[in-house]
């Protein structure tokens, strides 16, 4: 099984090699007010993966943070409610 995913870590590897040294091609990214950047398409895809990649990453730690937040009131309501059970209304079946 190591070999097999070794064997699919070195294909994705000269794949991904193949398609660098196919998009070497300067191109030019424009702004606002004039300005401008050249550089290879390549490296200009691989900043917007890597962008991409970052601001996945921070929303889904917002996210956990959020989560965790939630998590630890509800621990904390929940030990609350077991140190004074009788502060809890019964409910009617």
């Amino acid at each position: 099984m190591r070999m097999l995913s070794l064997l699919a870590k070195i294909a994705v590897f000269l794949l991904l090699l193949g398609f660098a040294v196919k998009n070497t091609d300067a191109i030019t990214i424009r702004y606002f007010l004039g300005l401008e950047w050249q550089a290879p398409l390549v490296f200009v895809l691989l900043v917007v993966f890597g962008l991409g990649i970052s601001g996945g990453l921070l929303t889904g730690l917002l996210v956990m943070a959020r989560q965790r937040r939630e998590l630890l009131t509800l621990k904390r309501e929940l030990h609350a409610q077991r140190r004074s059970p009788a502060a809890v209304p019964l409910e009617a079946a």
